[in-house]
C-alpha cells in the first residue's frame, strides 16, 4: 500500500535526508587510498547519531553495519571490514540511511578513489545523470514507469548494464516501502504519482552486464562479469508541481 506523508511526516524526513547527507560528506572527505571500510562505516555512525537519529540499515534484517560500501564490482550490499582496504584507483558505492524520529532518509553516492581511469569516471557520472533524467517525469499525473523508463533509456546509450534484481522504493516510516521503483521499462504504467508520495530512487547501472549475484554472505552483490558498477540515490517527494529531494544539507550547514 502506497503512504502519502503529511506535513510532519514530510519535515521529519527532511531531516533525516539532511542527517544522512551530512554522513556522506563526512565520507567523501575521507575517502583515500589506505582507508578500510570499516573507519568509513564508524565515520557514519559517529555523524548520525551526533545528531539524534540512528543509522536505518545497522541491523536491519540482520545487516550488521550502519553503511553499505561497495567496491568496483560490489553493486550494492557491500559489508564494511577492517581488512577491505581501498585502493588508488578504486570506486565505492555507499549506501547511507538515517532513521530520524521514525522517519527515513536514503542515499547512495558513488566515490572514485585516488586516480580512477576515465571510464570508471564516466559510469559514475552516467549513473548520476540517469537520476536526473528519471527525475524530469516526477510530477503529479505522471506514471511510475515514466521514470524508470527515462532512466534506462539515458543509460543504454551509452551500453551499459541496468541492474534489474533490486529496484528504488517508497521510503518513510519504513525503510523499505511501495512501490517499487525499477530502473527500467516502458513509459505509462504503474501507479499515478500524486502529492505526498516518497520514492528512494535509486540507479544502479553496471560497466558490462545487468546481471548480478549474491555472495555466500547473503548480502554482498556482484557483477556476474566483475565489471564496475556504481549507484546514485536520493528520497524525494512529489509535490503540488513536481518534486523535492528530501537528501540534501541545508544550506546553513
Amino acid at each position: 500500500m502506497i503512504t502519502y506523508k503529511s506535513e510532519r511526516e514530510i519535515a521529519l524526513m527532511r531531516q533525516a535526508g539532511h542527517i544522512a547527507m551530512l554522513a556522506h560528506e563526512a565520507i567523501r572527505k575521507a575517502i583515500k587510498p589506505g582507508v578500510s571500510t570499516k573507519e568509513l562505516d564508524k565515520i557514519a555512525y559517529d555523524v548520525i547519531t551526533s545528531h539524534g537519529a540512528t543509522p536505518s540499515f545497522l541491523n536491519y534484517n540482520g545487516y550488521p553495519a550502519s553503511i553499505c560500501a561497495s567496491i568496483n564490482e560490489v553493486v550494492i550490499h557491500g559489508i564494511p571490514s577492517k581488512k577491505q582496504i581501498l585502493k588508488d584507483g578504486d570506486i565505492i558505492s555507499i549506501d547511507i540511511g538515517a532513521n530520524y524520529k521514525g522517519y527515513h532518509g536514503d542515499c547512495a553516492r558513488t566515490w572514485p578513489c585516488g586516480n580512477v581511469k576515465s571510464d570508471r569516471l564516466k559510469l559514475i557520472e552516467v549513473t548520476e545523470q540517469s537520476f536526473f533524467e528519471g527525475l524530469k517525469y516526477a510530477r503529479p499525473g505522471n506514471r511510475l514507469s515514466d521514470i524508470s523508463c527515462a532512466i534506462e533509456t539515458y543509460v543504454k546509450q551509452y551500453h551499459y548494464g541496468v541492474v534489474r534484481d533490486f529496484t528504488g522504493h517508497g521510503v518513510g516510516s519504513h525503510l523499505h516501502e511501495d512501490p517499487a521503483v525499477p530502473n527500467y521499462g516502458v513509459a505509462g504504467e504503474g501507479p499515478i504519482l500524486r502529492k505526498g508520495m516518497t520514492l528512494a530512487i535509486e540507479p544502479m547501472i553496471n560497466m558490462g552486464t545487468h546481471r548480478v549475484k549474491i555472495l555466500s554472505d547473503g548480502w554482498t552483490t556482484v557483477t556476474i562479469d566483475h565489471m564496475p558498477s556504481a549507484h546514485y540515490e536520493n528520497s524525494i517527494l512529489i509535490t503540488d508541481d513536481g518534486y523535492e529531494i528530501l537528501t540534501k544539507i541545508k544550506e546553513n550547514e
